[in-house]
């Protein structure tokens, strides 16, 4: 049986939205199928080196504290899990991100490049 890929839209730009997406990449990464995770709009925070631009940053350091990982380190599993990472072009220059920003390796496109990776398989949205 194969494994369909799977795509995560993650449109907010919420700690909470961007936090669960890489909950969602990573699990479903570690059970084998291809993961893109596509961030757009304020999203995109979430792809930066530096995501202090999310809403509510300041949930990281709660969750933490109660023993949930946290978006740094779901992001270096989602990354070592092959996750690809993709920031939208129209939603960097909305959200008035530079591309500098953004992590070492995160392509940036366009969604049509989203649906050519995710092809039939499912699509989520965050």
């Amino acid at each position: 049986m194969s494994v369909e890929p799977l795509g995560i839209l993650l449109l907010a730009g919420t700690h909470e939205r961007a936090h669960y997406a890489f909950v969602l990449a990573s699990a479903a990464a570690a059970l084998g199928r291809a993961v893109t995770l596509f961030a757009t709009n304020d999203g995109c925070h979430a792809l930066c080196a530096d995501w202090s631009g999310l809403a509510d940053g300041g949930r990281e350091a709660r969750i933490t504290a109660r023993g949930v990982a946290g978006l740094a380190e779901l992001r270096d599993a989602a990354r070592e899990l092959g996750v690809r990472l993709i920031a939208c072009e129209a939603g960097l220059a909305a959200a008035a991100i530079a591309p500098g920003a953004l992590l070492p390796g995160v392509e940036i496109a366009g969604v049509a490049t989203f649906f050519a990776a995710v092809g039939s398989g499912q699509m989520l949205a965050l």
